[in-house]
């Protein structure tokens, strides 16, 4: 049974969520959950690592006791500690973590007081009104919990996220692909797509007459059932609840088949209606002419033969992409080669972890020209977030590293909070010191609409406001946005020439694909940043890449395509 990063992250996560509700010594809670961070991040498979007998505590936070403790999950597919602490505390409670108005001390009080261990009781609870009456909760906490407690049980549960399917997939596809006479294989559908979450996995594949491609897929070691099995297609449902449908086709259709099960639907629809003006017929076989196939076997031919140029897969959910191929306006297409730089990078000032240092050295062999450190502000005091003086001392020790570099600029930053009042964290006389800052709304989350707005709007009239950070605050799954008027926030920015960041990382990428195309649209700048706390997580701008294509977002829409001094110039407020 293959053990993936997520499921040891999984593992640390809930350990941590069962001791946090139960009072442990929050230093150890904080070391497994960032065990489950530096765990999911990783580019290689711990279970690999695990395999090839590697030291494990090399990896960052991961000491000799951690180290263990991910031996036993990859070699059992369990932790003792885990099974033993859930006799204790029921771990659905865990579940109840990730409600936004719920910490451990609440939970608690939940469980002792009213007995609730779940979602159905913590929505039962709140509808019969008995919340508002325990000491440090009310009417309005009630309300707001039940309104969570909504969302979460009409969630899109049975979606999980790109980073989680891509290991997913790699790992299948690696397996499948040592079958004997496999050609082809990819995976299609909303993961081609690269939508930031995906509900099901099609894998299509080509290969000789009697490959056992098809017996090994169904007898794959993470399948936990077989839906059903033949010799062109089979469906499985993996031990994760994802469920995997492996489709055989000939080669003259494989073109056909993979623009077919790609998707969107609505593009494919659009598609075809294009066929049947030209009296053709279009299907997961081919193109077809009366009986006649005529194309089929790439998907470039299909595209031809409606009249248009390929459309690459990010593009295809029929939201012009058709119109501006006619008219040979389609995006000239980002790759993660035209990216020369992070802008969002934290270091151990704060709650990164590693050194200035270690940052430079890991960006140089990336081939980046630069990279920005932007530690938390003070605000953020549970990152440690630095003060006047502390960020003082470190833009010295910025620029003490740069002249030793080569090839490499480290640019001096912040991540600096957008106070309630839309000031920033810190006195203009120390911003003005900086090459840029990342501003970011961490707290006061609740605001109505319009004072949200104002807030970041008065924010960006300050001239040392560069970048809006993660601008809706949402955490995929697990966090709602803060209510914002984009619209103006967007018009806001480009007036003042501030930008907007895309944050890479898979659990927020936030800006949307949708408000990537209207920073396009109104000629705001972006950003694309991985929010870096270990340096594997530089690997997570792949993440921010695709998102901005999917938001039609092109090389010279993104600040960081730019080479170093013309990235200074842009940098500068207009």
């Amino acid at each position: 049974m293959p053990v993936h990063n997520r499921d040891v992250a999984d593992i640390f996560n809930k350990l941590g969520d069962l001791l946090d509700i139960q009072g442990a010594n929050p230093f150890r809670i904080r070391a497994y959950r960032n065990a489950a961070r530096t765990v999911a991040g990783l580019p290689q498979s711990v279970a690999d690592m695990v395999k090839r007998e590697e030291n494990l505590s090399n990896l960052p936070g991961i000491g000799k006791d951690l180290a263990e403790k991910i031996r036993e999950i990859v070699e059992t597919g369990t932790l003792a500690q885990l099974e033993a602490l859930e006799r204790d505390v029921p771990q659905e409670l865990g579940q109840l973590m990730k409600l936004e108005n719920l910490g451990p001390k609440r939970i608690q009080a939940l469980h002792q007081e009213l007995g609730i261990t779940n979602l159905e009781e913590l929505r039962k609870a709140a509808k019969e009104g008995k919340i508002r009456g325990l000491s440090g909760f009310g009417e309005k906490i009630e309300h707001a919990i039940s309104e969570e407690v909504e969302r979460a049980e009409t969630g899109e549960k049975e979606r999980i996220k790109i980073v989680i399917a891509e290991e997913i997939a790699g790992s299948l596809e690696k397996h499948l692909r040592k079958s004997k006479g496999v050609k082809n294989i990819d995976v299609a559908g909303s993961y081609r797509r690269r939508k930031e979450t995906v509900g099901d996995l099609d894998i299509l594949a080509t290969c000789k007459k009697g490959s056992p491609v098809m017996d090994r897929f169904v007898h794959y070691e993470d399948v936990a059932r077989v839906v059903s099995q033949g010799k062109t297609r089979s469906t499985v449902v993996l031990r994760s609840g994802l469920q995997v449908d492996l489709r055989v086709v000939p080669q003259v259709s494989y073109g056909a088949a993979l623009h077919y099960f790609t998707g969107s639907k609505a593009h494919n629809i659009a598609v075809r209606q294009l066929g049947v003006k030209r009296k053709l017929k279009i299907n997961e076989y081919g193109v077809f002419k009366g009986k006649k196939r005529v194309a089929g076997k790439s998907e470039t031919e299909v595209y031809e033969q409606v009249g248009l140029p390929y459309i690459e897969p990010e593009l295809r959910e029929n939201e012009g992409e058709i119109e501006a191929a006619q008219k040979e306006r389609l995006p000239k297409i980002l790759t993660i080669d035209h990216i020369r730089g992070d802008l969002h990078v934290h270091t151990k000032e704060t709650d990164g972890h590693h050194t200035l240092e270690e940052i430079a050295r890991t960006a140089r062999e990336r081939g980046y020209e630069y990279v920005a450190v932007t530690d938390h502000s003070k605000r953020v005091a549970m990152a440690q977030g630095l003060d006047a003086k502390s960020l003082a001392r470190q833009i010295k020790a910025i620029d003490k590293i740069n002249t030793k570099l080569r090839k490499m600029v480290l640019l001096r930053g912040i991540e600096v909070d957008i106070l309630e009042d839309g000031s920033l964290d810190l006195p203009d006389e120390i911003l003005k010191e900086l090459d840029l800052t990342i501003c970011a709304v961490h707290y006061n989350r609740k605001l109505s609409r319009d004072k949200q707005t104002e807030r970041i709007i008065r924010a960006m009239d300050n001239p040392y406001f560069t970048i809006l950070a993660h601008p809706t605050g949402r955490l995929i799954q697990e966090r709602e946005p803060y209510d914002v008027d984009m619209e103006r926030l967007m018009e806001a920015a480009r007036d003042r020439g501030c930008s907007m960041e895309v944050n890479a990382h898979p659990d927020r990428l936030d800006l949307s694909d949708r408000y990537c195309r209207m920073a396009k649209d109104m000629g705001v700048k972006i950003a694309i940043s991985t929010d870096t706390h270990r340096i594997t997580d530089l690997d997570y701008m792949r993440f921010g890449v695709d998102q901005a294509r999917r938001g039609w977002l092109e090389p010279g829409d993104v600040l960081n395509t730019e080479s170093l001094k013309k990235l200074k110039r842009d940098l500068g407020r207009k």
